[in-house]
């Protein structure tokens, strides 16, 4: 069907109008991320994205950071977490492993290990349960340095997780106390 290459376009510009500007299509998003499907296609196509239902079905299924999600009934899809625009993804506190992972470049740790990690313009701090995946994040930033988080400690002293459809884990904020370089 697709070839990597023009799956990862496709996901590239979902990201862009499901996390962060659906107004660059004329889409809109309601409180808890989700558009209707077929707007969602109309609006690619009067935008000059000419995708069909199997084409974006493919990319979610087979988009390899599982950034996008349909409802049960598939006539609704949103990006699983990474907004920069005010929604509500619904996911409630659960309590996490241990230590989760945050992978990370080597030019950022002064700011880190002063200030904590944090969520900027996005919603949460992620963070993955394992070093693999907190590696191929960290890797695109720079020289990789992985960060483990300290995040059972966390948890005991009130701080709140969440994990994502895809497995990302969630939290507010990560103050550098928690923080080790592994």
């Amino acid at each position: 069907m697709l070839n990597e290459k023009q799956t990862k376009r496709i996901s590239k510009f979902l990201s862009l109008v499901l996390r962060h500007k659906p107004e660059t299509i004329g889409l809109t998003l309601d409180e808890n991320g989700w558009t209707d499907v077929n707007a969602l296609l109309e609006k690619l196509k009067a935008n000059g994205k000419d995708i069909d239902f199997k084409t974006l079905q493919y990319v979610v299924e087979n988009n390899s950071k599982k950034r996008f999600a349909f409802n049960d009934t598939q006539d609704q899809i949103r990006a699983n977490q990474g907004h920069s625009i005010k929604i509500d993804l619904g996911y409630e506190p659960v309590e996490p492993p241990e230590t989760l992972y945050h992978g990370t470049a080597e030019r950022f740790l002064d700011s880190i290990f002063k200030t904590g990690l944090e969520k900027r313009n996005r919603h949460h701090v992620h963070m993955s349960g394992d070093l693999d995946t907190a590696s191929k994040v960290g890797v695109r930033h720079g020289k990789l340095v992985i960060l483990e988080v300290l995040s059972k400690a966390m948890y005991k002293d009130g701080y709140h997780f969440y994990i994502s459809d895809n497995k990302v884990w969630l939290t507010d904020t990560v103050p550098p106390q928690y923080l080790r370089k592994k």
